[in-house]
């Protein structure tokens, strides 16, 4: 079974490589990774200076990331997309990763391969930690629960970041979550390793994925580390599988905008800028480029292409000549009005920028309960962009251990009321602890009362009914994850909830 829509994205070039997988359970997941993926390609370049390659692959990404959340405060019906990102950027003999999610990045080098990246899931939390064999995660109920993703859930996510120095003929593989769902590592390390050219390599996992009835959409890139980089572009190699409608030869036009007379114009732009450079692009990003179908996506990559442009161009359009005249004057005065420019615009952002965290909310602990916060839970320098709002008398020590984990890692909401939603939620799952179902059973009889009001003697009906309270399931858009299972109750409840259910049955 191949889903309909495709919400992977990649793109693979001479320095580059980038794949991202969109959170299938939300609509603007083929938005998440096509907009993140084309925020990234500007970089398939080479010479950066020492550390700048690094420096500027997290920015980009963290930049990418800000920018899903702009088109979520312009689109709210994109709330709750994320995308995961694994990214290689070549310079040089050093080869700088980046990686947060669950697509997975394998190494073969000096004949050990190895997997690179780490899955930022629920399950492999638990492995970690030793509460899980890796056997038993392909059938945990939780398997899909992402905890570090792109998009609408975190203003600042942690990236897995390293740095490798590179040798010539070493292979790195990148894919997404419905390659692995499928196959397991030893299949994966042989193909990887007998099939000498790289896109057989691909289209043999891809045959074989698509044989053992994969799940999900599966992107694959496989790059190989060559001295020279030939014009055919044999150091890479990628494909997908494509969405059901594609291969009945459909469009998938499952977009939250429809296309604008302006969209053809905007993808044409990005398709000049992509031709001057050898490069590979699949999935949604390459249907936002080729058709225009995705019109958010490609109105803001252009419009970040117009200012790189204006910017690197910028100084070769000044004629020499009359700078050697006037450069003296011109400095004189537009230094100061240039620091007092960018004065100004770093006051208005900063300005502009705090505004807007103070609209979002998010629950989190507080000496120990879980409290409502107004700001984001982020920090600069000594300031805080967030401060109580509200306290509960829920204790963090009393959630059941999945809940614990959310609230440490704060549980962001749209608004205030979203907020105490989820303090509910919270309170429902430890009244649901404190009070569990139990089987109704008679009283024992007692002699019969010598009193002759009937309102002294107790009523048989009340001892019979039972006081539990159901457990109410999460809100699905409080976590970034493919699909969202509902909490189990396994700590125990708070004081105050154990108290109410002994006085319901008393």
């Amino acid at each position: 079974m191949v889903r309909a829509k495709n919400d992977d994205s990649a793109y693979v070039g001479r320095y580059l490589a980038v794949v991202a997988d969109g959170m299938g359970g939300h609509a603007g997941g083929n938005i998440a990774s096509a907009s993140t993926v084309l925020d990234l390609v500007h970089l398939d370049r080479k010479d950066y200076d020492e550390g700048e390659a690094a420096n500027q692959l997290a920015d980009e990404i963290q930049t990418a990331n800000s920018l899903l959340s702009e088109l979520v405060s312009v689109n709210p019906q994109l709330a709750g997309m994320g995308t995961t990102v694994t990214a290689l950027l070549l310079n040089g003999d050093r080869l700088e990763f980046a990686h947060i999610g669950d697509s997975r990045a394998y190494r073969l080098k000096d004949d050990v391969f190895e997997q690179i990246s780490v899955d930022h899931t629920f399950v492999q939390r638990l492995i970690d930690e030793g509460r899980l064999r890796p056997e038993e995660a392909d059938v945990h109920p939780h398997k899909n629960v992402l905890m570090r993703v792109l998009g609408d859930v975190d203003a600042s996510p942690e990236l897995d970041l390293q740095s490798f120095e590179v040798t010539a003929g070493e292979r790195w593989l990148l894919c997404s979550d419905g390659l692995n769902a499928v196959l397991n590592d030893t299949l994966i390390e042989r193909i990887v390793r007998e099939t000498a050219d790289l896109q057989d390599c691909v289209n043999t996992l891809v045959e074989l994925t698509l044989a053992g009835g994969s799940p999900d959409n599966v992107t694959i890139a496989v790059v190989e580390i060559a001295e020279t980089t030939p014009e055919d572009l044999r150091t890479a190699a990628l494909t997908t599988i494509p969405p059901a409608k594609e291969a009945a030869g459909e469009k998938d036009d499952s977009t939250p905008l429809d296309p604008s007379p302006g969209t053809a114009i905007r993808a044409d732009v990005i398709r000049q800028d992509l031709s001057t450079r050898p490069h590979m692009l699949v999935g949604s990003a390459a249907l936002a480029t080729e058709t225009g179908q995705i019109p958010i996506v490609t109105q803001r990559t252009t419009e970040r292409r117009a200012a790189m442009m204006l910017t690197h161009r910028a100084d070769s359009e000044v004629p020499e000549d009359d700078a050697d005249e006037s450069s003296g004057m011109r400095k004189r005065w537009l230094i100061p009005a240039f620091l007092g420019l960018m004065s100004l615009i770093l006051v208005a952002v900063l300005w502009f920028g705090y505004a807007w965290t103070q609209t979002r909310y998010y629950v989190a602990e507080y000496e120990d309960n879980v409290a409502i916060f107004n700001g984001v839970s982020q920090t600069i320098g000594p300031v805080r962009l967030s401060h109580l709002d509200q306290e509960t008398d829920i204790p963090v020590s009393n959630l059941p251990e999945y809940q614990r984990a959310r609230v440490a890692s704060s549980l962001p909401a749209t608004d205030l009321e979203h907020a105490q939603r989820i303090v509910e939620d919270l309170r429902g799952d430890l009244r649901a602890v404190a009070c569990p179902p139990e089987s109704p059973s008679p009283s024992p009889s007692a002699s019969p009362s010598s009193s002759d009001d009937p309102s002294d003697s107790p009523s048989a009906d009340s001892s019979l009914e039972p006081s539990a309270s159901p457990t109410r399931s999460t809100d699905p858009s409080d976590e970034p994850t493919r699909s969202t299972p509902s909490p189990e109750s396994s700590a125990e409840a708070a004081q105050g909830d154990t108290q109410d259910c002994r006085d319901e049955t008393s």
